[in-house]
């Protein structure tokens, strides 16, 4: 039986082996292009600058958040040149490698614990009247990464609570003009705000949640996404956002200090967008929201491994719009 060699192409069959191979190409660029990379550890933070809104007295409040490119990895930041703010004129930090440190000015109430992935509209800062065409900058340095986001009261940041709603998925990705109006929770948390105890000494967290214009209107517990197009709304303000469950709920979590060292009982819901399916989160399908417990009361006891100071925060939302409240408790051995 004979064999035959490789067989040269004509010419009239060249060009289609080139367009084959063109093709290939573009479609292993494209799938390449299209890459998601999901990461743990290892990668940055990077300040978010939310935008802002006026306030009746002619101030302006300007809020802020973060996105933690790591799902899994957590850091604590003390103020410093790795977590400051600073007053600037425009552009005068353009210049990366540039510092401001200035001690007066770096505790702006930001957080120096930091959790996974995108926890928006964390904090705000208000700026006075006559604040101007000033910027305030937020420098935040991880994994030798530093990285930073200016704050001003250009019109294109200008935002309502319908922005804030778009912006975290609120009420499954809705863009209800009600939003604009959405009225935050009403929060108190019970005296005292300071408190002092000892490590391993349960300490009683009591607060009262309320929403004033039950808007947006809670839903079925139980909702499943059904598909993708379900899970994210690709209707948020320049990105495609996850989509959160619309209802009161309150959560306390770590603000300042190691969140490592601390532990609520009962376990409390994340108060960062955690997207993968029940990792107790309301950005998580299928968006169980625990119940409103009697009196609009929620009650949790926490406790600390280490001594320190540390900042718990209640955060309590109706899916599009928050409202916080700190205790500072210092932990001796």
């Amino acid at each position: 039986m004979s064999q035959q060699g490789p067989r040269s192409l004509g010419v009239a069959e060249r060009p289609l082996l080139m367009v084959a191979l063109l093709v290939g190409l573009f479609v292993c660029q494209s799938v390449s292009a299209q890459t998601r990379f999901m990461y743990l550890r290892g990668q940055s933070i990077h300040p978010a600058y939310e935008g802002w809104w006026p306030n009746d007295d002619g101030s302006f409040t300007l809020w802020f958040g973060y996105m933690n490119s790591n799902w899994e990895e957590e850091f604590d930041i003390p103020f410093g040149p790795d977590n400051y703010f600073a007053y600037t004129e425009p552009g005068a930090l353009n210049d990366i490698e540039l510092d401001a440190v200035n001690l007066s000015q770096v505790d702006q109430g930001q957080p120096t614990h930091f959790y996974p992935r995108r926890n928006p509209f964390l904090f705000t800062i208000q700026v006075p009247a006559d604040f101007g065409e000033q910027e305030l900058v937020w420098t935040l340095t991880t994994h030798g990464r530093k990285n930073r986001v200016y704050a001003s009261l250009r019109a294109d940041y200008r935002m309502d609570p319908q922005v804030m709603s778009t912006e975290v998925g609120g009420s499954y990705g809705s863009l209800d003009d009600r939003l604009r109006t959405n009225l935050p929770p009403d929060l108190k948390v019970e005296e005292p705000s300071r408190r002092r105890v000892s490590v391993g000494e349960a300490v009683r967290l009591v607060a009262f949640a309320k929403d004033p214009d039950n808007f947006p209107a809670r839903s079925d517990r139980s909702r499943l996404p059904r598909s993708l197009d379900q899970l994210y709304s690709a209707r948020g303000v320049g990105s495609v956002v996850v989509s959160g469950a619309p209802g009161l709920r309150l959560t306390w979590f770590v603000y300042r200090g190691p969140a490592s060292q601390v532990s609520f009982e009962p376990e409390q819901q994340k108060a960062w967008m955690d997207s993968r399916a029940w990792a107790n989160s309301p950005w998580s399908p299928p968006y169980i929201l625990p119940d409103v417990p009697p009196d609009n009361q929620w009650v949790a006891d926490v406790t600390f491994r280490e001594p320190g100071d540390y900042v718990l925060r209640a955060v309590a939302s109706d899916g599009s719009h928050f409202s916080y409240e700190n205790v500072v408790v210092e932990v001796t051995r």
